[in-house]
């Protein structure tokens, strides 16, 4: 699938996602770097890189999930590991980009800790880093080194393509107006016209639907976000819709960080389906007959290859 190699690629991970780097590994026709990610007795991150990466082009491949500080801690450290065994360029891929909420101040002493893990990815010594489906593009802009900004919508796309062949009508929903630009590229791949759920706030952590703008009334609908986490937002979505006089209400998104009881939320919940990728693993715990997971893992192989063949990427969107 792609040329040979015009200098040695190496893929490594910590333990966030190994079954992910190994499909992706598996894509690029490789095999993984032997790296092994142990804790000290007293928690303490310890990284044994057991083959040489001297002037390779190296590929850190970790999302920074559930447990959080630990793998990104994780991917800081390896990355460290790197730039001191004198590898030839070291890129950070994180498929899932934790603290990506946290993007900037809407009340007085916040963080804007996303800009801070920027810095902290930036000082370790990555030259590089590739990332999928920002909470908030801009954060782009927090990194003085390159970032390629990958896109799951084509692939989440793709999932509900061949419901569209039984004629009925589909509608793509936004469940707030901040994800609006989301939900037309991901109704442009599928010629599809969008609604909105318009929403406010009356106090901290409570939304309430004020209205549905578009027509959804006997057409069945597709909520479209970028990271499901306690899951409430997107099933009270989804009874408000059908309120609104939708027929089926399915949902997606690119991150399933689902925490707490979410995924049973969701089971509970009035969606027909929920599709996420696999940037995050889905623990057998958090597995049910509503949870669908479509692979990203050629996506990143594909980036992967045409960065280290410096190559475009953007041909990857077309």
């Amino acid at each position: 699938m792609y040329q040979d190699a015009t200098g040695e690629i190496k893929v490594l991970t910590g333990n966030a996602n190994k079954k992910f780097v190994e499909d992706v590994c598996k894509s690029l026709n490789i095999k993984m770097s032997d790296c092994e990610v142990n804790h000290f007795s007293d928690g303490e991150i310890s990284v044994n890189i057991k083959e040489t990466v001297r002037g390779a082009d190296v590929f850190v491949v970790q999302p920074t999930c559930s447990p959080v500080n630990d793998n990104l801690m994780e991917v800081l450290i390896i990355i460290d590991a790197l730039k001191r065994a004198s590898a030839g360029k070291i890129n950070a891929v994180i498929p899932y980009y934790g603290y990506a909420r946290q993007d900037r101040k809407t009340k007085a002493r916040e963080p804007i800790t996303a800009k801070l893990i920027a810095d902290l990815l930036t000082t370790a010594g990555a030259d590089r880093v590739v990332v999928m489906d920002l909470h908030a593009g801009q954060i782009q802009g927090y990194f003085n080194i390159p970032v390629d900004h990958l896109s799951a919508i084509s692939r989440l796309s793709q999932y509900f393509e061949p419901l569209m062949e039984n004629g009925e009508e589909f509608v793509v929903v936004s469940p707030d107006l901040g994800g609006v630009t989301r939900a037309r590229n991901f109704a442009n791949h599928l010629n599809l016209p969008i609604a909105i759920i318009e929403k406010r706030r009356p106090k901290a952590n409570v939304s309430e639907v004020m209205n549905v703008i578009g027509d959804i009334k006997d057409k069945n609908v597709i909520i479209v976000d970028d990271i499901i986490d306690t899951g409430g937002t997107i099933c009270k979505a989804a009874t408000v819709l059908k309120e609104f006089g939708a027929k089926k209400v399915y949902g997606c998104a690119t991150h399933g960080v689902l925490s707490s009881i979410a995924a049973q939320r969701i089971y509970d919940s009035e969606l027909e389906e929920f599709i996420i990728t696999d940037t995050i693993p889905l623990p057998e715990e958090k597995q049910n007959d509503k949870m669908k997971v479509v692979s990203v893992a050629d996506l990143f192989a594909t980036a992967i290859n045409r960065i280290h063949y410096h190559e475009s990427i953007s041909v990857i969107f077309d």
